[in-house]
């Protein structure tokens, strides 16, 4: 399976409801997209991120908006960086999503690790990350553009647990 194959075509995610206290949730039906062009522009509506050549890039559509999407950039043979964003309040996470995020790195690109980073004052990314299993490798002083550090997350293979078997 190649990211052509996988992720050049709509997804469509079944959703089940979430009526743990008699509400009946219907969310709006969601699909992971490949337009790599779409998705970065989207990601730089919530970060500065720079184009380099052979990103890739993973996008959750709800009704044909975007509410997350995920750059994939730097890949050297054992490492590739992940960068992710969404539309703040959206429950946009959910395991299949994550799944396929994670496959494409791991499973198609063969790495050993996915890295990140994160800037120190961001108290929500670095919740999330560690939320995810991302694992802090480094801290960079000074690094991050208000002048605080940068924050260098890792996910290994054997620690991922969105992977299927």
């Amino acid at each position: 399976m190649n990211m052509q194959q996988t992720y050049g075509l709509a997804h469509n995610l079944a959703r089940k409801p979430m009526n743990g206290h008699g509400v009946d949730l219907h969310p709006p039906p969601t699909r992971i997209i490949g337009d790599v062009s779409r998705i970065l522009s989207f990601v730089r509506e919530h970060m500065a991120l720079a184009a380099v050549e052979n990103m890739k890039g993973l996008g959750l559509e709800r009704d044909g908006r975007l509410v997350a999407g995920v750059i994939y950039e730097g890949f050297n043979g054992r490492n590739v960086w992940m960068h992710v964003a969404a539309v703040p309040g959206q429950r946009w996470m959910n395991r299949q999503y994550l799944h396929y995020c994670f496959e494409y790195p791991f499973d198609e690109l063969k790495v050993d690790r996915v890295s990140g980073y994160v800037n120190a004052s961001n108290a929500d990314a670095i919740r999330f990350d560690e939320h995810l299993g991302f694992q802090r490798e480094a801290v960079l002083s000074g690094a991050a553009p208000d002048g605080g550090d940068v924050i260098l997350y890792v996910m290994r293979r054997n620690d991922c647990r969105y992977l299927r078997s």
